[in-house]
């Protein structure tokens, strides 16, 4: 682990943005930094893996809480809201985690190779200690940064190693309903990435459930049992995680990220933003931007 702390600091010390995320051109990859801990985090993450290599973090889903630190790894293995926050951080001893988002088609591939069995159903978040081989093959891609003539030629054989790993760990059923052919969770993902790119329009039920391949029926049954919440709920809460993302980091009013989400009353945006958020956008933003503030 000590190899891969050493990668993911100097890379994202050299190029961390001001929200703590440090881009790569590798599709998917990122590393994070955080110097202090952090407010609580709302998102609908996509299935992804996590190494924390410093510091500590803590993640809800439902009434599920999970606490991690450096050492262990967060898998997400579906499209599922959470709630995390940065628990342990410091100037003198940075947050510092590796996020590859999980590839499909690569765990489909991978799958097939390994003669894997049907996967049965797996809670969508866990945690566990890194795998050494996993740790081992971040290392190599996030150095492999530093060579930017070689990412084009190599990117995707380690990217490739570290899903043959992570299938090859303890947590290997759960990550194989993402490439399962036919499996529910990748038929789900297929209306996921509508509600994901058209959140701000209205979308039938219909259209979602023609792209999984179900009947309206069994596709809202399913799709609830795969991502917790209805395709409604779905949509809403990627509605109010943007509009509060804009009214963060663009300094958007209330009203205008209302509707540029979809939203056609104020108040109605309201009161859903207070029932997910604790707060009315007002007042979220007032506290917000002053814990902003002090930081500076």
């Amino acid at each position: 682990m000590n190899d891969l702390l050493l990668a993911v600091r100097r890379y994202t010390d050299a190029h961390v943005g001001p929200d703590g995320v440090a881009p790569t051109p590798i599709a998917g990859l990122s590393t994070i930094r955080a110097l202090a801990p952090s407010d609580i985090s709302y998102a609908i993450s996509r299935p992804l893996v996590a190494l924390v290599v410093q510091g500590a973090k803590h993640v809800t889903m439902g009434t599920q809480g999970f606490a991690f630190g450096a050492g262990e790894s967060l898998l997400i293995t579906a499209d599922v809201p959470t709630v995390s926050q940065i628990t342990r951080a410091s100037i003198a001893a940075p947050y510092y985690s590796f996020v590859l988002e999980l590839d499909p088609a690569v765990i489909a591939e991978l799958s097939a190779e390994m003669n894997a069995v049907e996967p049965v159903d797996e809670a969508p978040v866990r945690i566990g200690a890194t795998d050494s081989e996993v740790a081992d093959a971040a290392a190599r891609l996030i150095r492999l940064l530093d060579r930017p003539q070689s990412v084009p030629v190599l990117q995707a054989q380690l990217v490739r190693e570290i899903h043959y790993w992570l299938l090859a760990g303890r947590h290997g059923a759960a990550i194989r309903r993402l490439g399962w052919p036919d499996g529910h969770v990748p038929r789900i993902a297929r209306a996921v990435a509508i509600l994901r790119t058209d959140y701000a329009q209205p979308i039938a039920v219909e259209r979602l459930a023609a792209a999984a391949g179900m009947s309206p029926s069994s596709f809202h049954q399913h799709f609830k049992a795969v991502t917790s919440l209805s395709p409604i709920q779905f949509q809403k809460h990627l509605r109010l995680i943007e509009a509060r993302r804009t009214m963060l980091a663009e300094g958007a009013n209330a009203s205008s990220a209302a509707f540029a989400v979809g939203y056609e009353s104020v108040p109605q945006f309201t009161r859903e933003y207070r029932r997910m958020f604790g707060l009315p956008p007002v007042q979220d933003m007032k506290i917000a931007r002053g814990r902003t503030l002090a930081a500076a």
